[in-house]
């Protein structure tokens, strides 16, 4: 039961907002009675804890699911972009915003466990790329994990890029292109444009 609370949970908070979403609307959801939601979290921040962290272990595995097929680098990060697309529903009402806002010390943890994650990855993807000639060999592989980071952190930050402007989808999109084009070489440009155009088809 406790499973299917934190599944059920987590497609409303992604879908709905952290802070939108009650007890009452979880209960009413999923057809059972609130007592029954309280037997298993003592609050609504527990469960927001519980949901938030099985939410970033899925993702964090798939990842290194994804790594470990030892893709080609530009590939590689082309195919987390999509995996987290799909788990991450193109987050309609911003949650990341609504966690850090109401809930900041999870939010804290949680950005805590996505910087280490994406730090290992992309600094692993910028060797490899560097090794294979599609990445420039003069980068400092520790900025460019770190500002990558940085980046992908700064567009999900709705007052800076708005939904009625850009849909996440698409600003990731952008950014992944932008990051690329300043790290390939000539060899890793011809790639990435067969990806881009493929994409595009």
């Amino acid at each position: 039961m406790k499973e299917s609370i934190i599944q059920k949970a987590t497609e409303m908070f992604l879908n709905l907002g952290f802070k939108s979403v009650t007890m009452d609307d979880l209960a009413q959801e999923m057809g059972i009675s609130k007592k029954t939601i309280y037997s298993h979290f003592k609050n609504k921040t527990e469960l927001v804890q519980q949901t938030a962290m099985t939410m970033s272990d899925i993702i964090t595995c798939g990842i290194d699911d994804i790594v470990g097929l030892r893709k080609n680098p530009i590939e590689e990060l082309y195919e987390i972009k999509r995996f987290i697309m799909v788990h991450l529903k193109d987050e309609k009402s911003s949650p990341l915003y609504q966690l850090q806002k109401y809930y900041p010390k999870i939010h804290s943890s949680l950005k805590k466990i996505q910087f280490e994650c994406t730090h290992r990855c992309v600094a692993e993807n910028v060797k490899r790329g560097m090794e294979l000639g599609i990445y420039r060999d003069n980068l400092n592989v520790e900025f460019v994990s770190r500002i990558y980071f940085t980046g992908v952190t700064s567009i999900k930050d709705n007052s800076l890029f708005p939904t009625e402007i850009f849909s996440k989808p698409q600003l990731l999109d952008y950014y992944l292109e932008y990051h690329l084009r300043g790290i390939v070489t000539p060899k890793g440009r011809k790639i990435l444009n067969s990806i881009i155009n493929s994409n595009q088809e």
